[in-house]
């Protein structure tokens, strides 16, 4: 596999060893090919990190090998990589790592992460997050086409309420859409402006965009996600490389390059040019936070005259008060009891 190597990155040497592990057989890109990507890159995937609690998408082995997520951090940090503690839904908590700089990136490469998943918030505050994170998941029947379909018209309901988002791909074949707020609000009531947010969309394009949790509802539609803004969900990171075989990486975009840009446009031997030419094309994100007033009162609405509550939360998320109940439509009728005589 090769002798391990340091890498003197700033202030920082980070040890990487087996350096020469093919990590995508495919395009026989290595583990060191993954920490110069993320060098090149490293103001991006640092902007996208900095001071958020960050789970590691763990693959060893490569992307042909065994993976796992570890929300704690590893007991092996070093004492520059600081940490956050988050709760979970359950009620217990973790400390996870928080990336404030490229070589805790790379040190975390270094044990197989190619993907980050950090929480929407800050290690100073992790009960308000500052990013409402839309997920535009293409479903079956659909295609990417769809989901861009659904980002330039998800564009217009956001400027309405005063948000602005910042599009990605996921590095798969949907599209990632993040509103940087002012950290004001709780988690329930981000997931709210985000149903909200949702349930418009959902109105103006009802035959190509849905809210519906129950895979069974939803038909060939784009998803709109609204549960990846509940606790202790999380996104995918922008320039996060992701375990798929050709090595795609989940790419920010300019508004303007959303109709024409595909995914295929995107992977770890592309990215480092596209940056070195065009920089972070969303670095001054968060220098533009939003207020969520105007997407709480369509929310308002929402419940006040056509009667639409809350949404089910995840499976494995405690119920929650307003929640109904997490059963499927199809169960939930085989379950129903038989209608009284003339009923």
């Amino acid at each position: 596999m090769g002798e391990a190597m340091e890498l003197t990155i700033g202030e920082r040497v980070v040890r990487l060893s087996n350096p020469d592990k093919v990590y995508f057989p495919e395009r026989g890109f290595t583990k060191y090919d993954v920490a110069r990507y993320y060098l090149a890159v490293g103001d991006g995937i640092v902007r996208a990190l900095r001071d958020r609690p960050t789970t590691l998408e763990r693959y060893p082995d490569g992307v042909g090998g065994e993976s796992f997520f570890q929300k704690r951090a590893p007991r092996n940090l070093p004492d520059w990589i600081p940490t956050g503690r988050i709760a979970f839904p359950s009620g217990r908590y973790a400390d996870e790592l928080c990336p404030g700089e490229v070589a805790a990136v790379v040190w975390a490469a270094n044990l197989g992460c190619l993907t980050f998943h950090p929480w929407p918030v800050r290690r100073g505050d992790t009960d308000h997050p500052d990013e409402l994170r839309i997920d535009l998941d293409p479903q079956p029947g659909t295609s990417y086409a769809d989901a861009v379909r659904a980002a330039l018209d998800l564009r217009g309901v956001l400027e309405e309420l005063g948000l602005f988002g910042w599009p990605k791909t996921s590095g798969g074949r949907g599209l990632h859409v993040f509103v940087p707020i002012l950290p004001r609000w709780t988690f329930v009531q981000v997931r709210r402006a985000a149903i909200a947010v949702a349930r418009e969309l959902e109105r103006r394009t009802p035959l190509t965009v849905t809210t519906k949790w129950w895979k069974e509802e939803r038909g060939e539609r784009i998803f709109v996600d609204y549960n990846q803004t509940a606790r202790d969900r999380t996104i995918a990171s922008a320039y996060s490389v992701r375990p798929r075989p050709h090595a795609p990486v989940s790419a920010p975009l300019l508004w303007e390059e959303v109709p024409s840009a595909v995914p295929e446009d995107f992977d770890l031997g592309s990215m480092p040019a596209r940056f070195a030419d065009m920089g972070d094309v969303h670095v001054g994100m968060e220098d533009r936070p939003c207020g969520l007033e105007a997407a709480l009162e369509l929310a308002d609405r929402d419940e006040r005259d056509h009667g639409l509550g809350d949404l089910p939360y995840p499976p494995e998320h405690p119920k929650m008060k307003g929640e109904p109940k997490r059963v499927q439509p199809s169960r939930a009728r085989k379950e129903a009891p038989p209608a009284e005589p003339g009923g």
